[in-house]
């Protein structure tokens, strides 16, 4: 495996992000995949030293910055997918993201749940 690549249901200009936020505060928007990396302000000292802990990249995108190949893997966003020397594969849609209810430890069980489903290695 090469990398892990997130997608976040929210776009990353400054305008989406206030657009995501504000949205966000009032309940008209909602991004599980932000809710595992990100406070109400910034990312996550927790997400950040999981993420560093992974013996392969997770690259994170918006939905308008994300690579063609890694949107069409993924369907309904947010989502998180493994980049293989074969393509992009779809690990966690929208409804796996949300069982975990921005819990970390629950993301990173789903995580190794789908990687061991779809046969690949564990990065961590």
């Amino acid at each position: 495996m090469l990398a892990l690549v997130g997608v976040y249901d929210a776009d990353g200009t400054v305008i989406g992000e206030i657009t995501y936020w504000l949205g966000a505060r009032i309940g008209r928007a909602h991004c599980s995949l932000c809710d595992v990396t990100h406070g109400v302000f910034r990312e996550r000292d927790s997400w950040r030293r999981w993420r560093q802990s992974l013996e392969v990249p997770f690259e994170l995108f918006h939905r308008d910055d994300a690579p063609t190949d890694v949107l069409a893997a993924a369907p309904n966003l947010p989502a998180v997918m493994a980049r293989t020397s074969d393509g992009v594969e779809l690990l966690l849609d929208r409804t796996a993201l949300d069982r975990c209810a921005g819990d970390l430890p629950s993301f990173a069980l789903e995580c190794a749940a789908a990687l061991s489903a779809a046969g690949l290695h564990v990065p961590w």
